[in-house]
């Protein structure tokens, strides 16, 4: 493989199925097996709000992937550099990858995880392993290999829910048993789960799909707008399908399984209340799902680097198989980056929530502005982008003053540079938004 082409975005080729099965592996990762079950265990039904708004964002994805599709471009700083400035590909390019190794970083924590709970190794040296295996992985495979590999992976990850939720339900003495040994909360609609929490958690997920770069680089890897359109209906259900599928098992799993680790209720389930067939298809699942997020996650921003530093900034004249091999080397530093955070937050839910909103605040405004607002300009960008980062790392740092969750501050100041500081300066040229109003086509960005 020897084409940046081929590696950044699979030589532009995917089908529809092939792009279904890699946003859909890509998308449910441990942050749903593991955050979003942990969050079940404890609450209910009532955690459907963490994935609820990834269903409003996939819907608003529709009417922009046949957009983005066309633009041809490899990288959302690409978008941004075009409608905005290159300051704003820049800070795009540093919430990516601030962004996108903590997601990876729990990636390789839910591995270890798995590893202790099935092979009995120490946690640590599970980690070591997960992240040797994808970082390896990553650098030899690029997007067309993830791609293909990620379609088996959705398969594998498919049957291995629908298989696993009879069996637990039974497990735990049917619906009456379940509905018995839980408290009535875990079956309203917001349950014990405070109202603001609860929306936060829909803010984060909502807008980090909004904006998330990956999926932004699979639809570039469609093989026309069509196909990328028609992809995100068939995302769109199985995502909602797969969602509720690991809430339920949560929920059955913790009227099966008390004083657990909530977090580990679905590798219990796995282990303690399914036949040995059932239980290693849906071990193989959870493995899966890992493995295809996480090297989905280490793609991009390398992916960024290579494209949006590198050759924009520093070599303008590299080859495409020197772009190639900066792109392999960005896998295994942003891996090791990935490796180091390991440790900073105690469960993979609070690590979700803190990249959920650092891109979500960070890209997701301007990206959406960008093809909604033919105000924005690249001050209003910048400043939002800017705003948007440093509030949610300094929010954690304070350790969420007022019991506010992070999103809510972040993205109000967000919003606010973007429309008060594009209101507050000049106008864009038209030639800046015309194209992204689908009014035009976007020239590439060339270095």
């Amino acid at each position: 493989m020897r084409s940046g082409e081929d590696f950044i975005v699979a030589g532009r080729k995917l089908s529809t199925g092939v792009l279904v099965g890699t946003l859909l592996a890509t998308w449910i990762g441990s942050g749903s097996i593991f955050g979003s079950a942990g969050l079940a265990y404890d609450k209910g039904l009532p955690a459907l709000w963490f994935d609820a708004g990834v269903w409003v964002a996939i819907v608003v994805l529709y009417f922009v992937a046949g957009r983005v599709r066309r633009f041809a471009q490899f990288t959302v700083p690409d978008i941004l550099e075009a409608r905005y400035n290159k300051y704003a590909r820049l800070l795009g390019t540093l919430v990516t990858v601030i962004a996108y190794t903590a997601i990876v970083s729990y990636q390789f924590r839910a591995g270890g995880l798995v590893l202790n709970f099935v092979t009995g190794i120490p946690r640590e040296s599970g980690i070591i392993i997960t992240a040797l295996f994808v970082i390896g992985y990553t650098v030899l495979a690029g997007m067309i290999s993830v791609a293909y590999t990620d379609v088996v992976n959705g398969i594998i990850m498919t049957l291995g829910l629908f298989l696993t939720l009879p069996f637990l339900v039974h497990s735990a003495g049917g619906l009456s048993g379940i509905a018995a040994a839980l408290p009535a909360s875990h079956f309203q609609v917001f349950g014990d789960l405070p109202v603001s929490e609860a929306l936060g958690y829909s803010c984060a997920t909502m807008l980090l799909l909004l904006g998330e770069a990956g999926m932004y680089q699979r639809f570039f890897s469609a093989r026309d707008e069509r196909i990328a359109r028609k992809a995100v209906l068939g995302w769109v259900c199985g995502t909602i399908v797969l969602e509720t599928l690991i809430v339920l098992l949560a929920v059955a799993g913790s009227a099966r399984f008390s004083g657990i680790n909530p977090e580990m209720v679905l590798l219990y389930s796995v282990k303690e209340a399914l036949p040995l067939a059932v239980g290693c298809l849906s071990l193989a699942a959870i493995v899966a799902v890992i493995v295809s997020t996480a090297d989905s996650f280490l793609l991009v921003p390398a992916t960024s680097l290579a494209r949006d530093i590198y050759q924009r900034f520093i070599n303008p004249r590299v080859s495409p198989s020197g772009l190639v091999r900066f792109s392999r080397a960005a896998v295994i530093l942003l891996g090791i980056l990935a490796y180091l955070q390991v440790s900073f937050f105690s469960r993979v839910l609070e690590m979700a929530i803190y990249a959920y909103t650092m891109y979500g605040v960070g890209i997701t405004p301007v990206l959406l502005a960008a093809f909604f607002w033919r105000r924005a300009n690249g001050p209003g960008a910048v400043s939002s982008i800017a705003a948007g980062m440093l509030t949610t790392a300094l929010w954690e740092l304070l350790g969420k003053p007022f019991g506010w969750p992070t999103v809510y501050p972040a993205l109000g100041l967000s919003l606010f540079c973007l429309v008060g500081v594009s209101l507050a300066t000049r106008k864009p040229d038209e030639s800046k938004w015309r194209p992204f109003m689908g009014q035009g086509v976007v020239a590439e960005i060339r270095p």
